[in-house]
C-alpha cells in the first residue's frame, strides 16, 4: 500500500479501518471507522479533500480523486462503491450503493439510500434522490428502490466491514 502526504498533509487512517497492499491513499484523505480501500484503488486528495465514512467500502480499481478548490469528494457511512468505480468531485450519502464501473463526476450527488447502477454515468451536478435507482450513460432514473435493494446495500456494507475486519487481522 502507498500512503503518503502531498503538501504536508498526511492522510488520518482509523486504526480500524483496512486498507489492501497495492491501494494508494495520498493527501487530505480521511478514512473513517471500519472502512475498507481495496486492491488497486487510488484515493488522491492532493487539490481538495476527500472524506469517507465509517464502514465504507471501496473496492479494487476504484478512482476517487477532486476538483481544485471546487470540489472535494464526500462519501458518507456504510456506502458501497463498485470494483473500479470512478469518483470525481462527488457526494455519495450514507448506505447508497455505486455499481461496477460507474462514474460519478463533479458536483453530482447521491442522497442518501439511493443506487447508482453498474457502468452509469452520473453527469456533473446531477442529483440521484433517495429511494431511487439511476442508470445509463447520462444516468437517469429506472425505478424506485425496493425494500430488498435497501436491504441488499446494507447487508453489502456489513459484508465488506467483517471482510476488511478478516483480512487486517490475518
Amino acid at each position: 500500500m502507498i500512503i503518503e502526504p502531498w503538501n504536508d498533509i498526511t492522510p488520518t487512517i482509523d486504526a480500524s479501518a483496512f486498507v489492501a497492499t497495492g491501494a494508494a491513499v495520498v493527501g487530505d484523505v480521511t478514512l473513517g471507522p471500519d472502512s475498507s480501500v481495496w486492491y488497486g484503488s487510488v484515493l488522491r486528495g492532493d487539490d481538495h479533500w476527500i472524506r469517507v465514512g465509517a464502514g465504507s467500502n471501496i473496492q479494487d480499481g476504484t478512482v476517487i480523486h477532486v476538483s481544485l478548490d471546487t470540489h472535494p469528494t464526500r462519501i458518507g457511512d456504510r456506502v458501497t462503491v463498485g470494483h473500479g468505480a470512478r469518483l470525481h468531485g462527488c457526494t455519495i450519502g450514507d448506505e447508497s450503493l455505486v455499481g461496477i464501473g460507474a462514474i460519478v463526476l463533479d458536483g453530482a450527488e447521491l442522497e442518501p439510500g439511493s443506487m447508482l447502477a453498474a457502468g452509469a454515468m452520473l453527469t456533473p451536478g446531477k442529483r440521484v434522490p433517495s429511494g431511487e435507482l439511476w442508470a445509463g450513460s447520462p444516468a437517469r432514473k429506472l425505478r424506485d428502490l425496493t425494500q430488498a435493494d435497501l436491504d441488499f446495500i446494507r447487508w453489502d456494507a456489513e459484508h465488506y466491514i467483517k471482510l476488511a475486519r478478516r483480512y487486517r487481522n490475518r
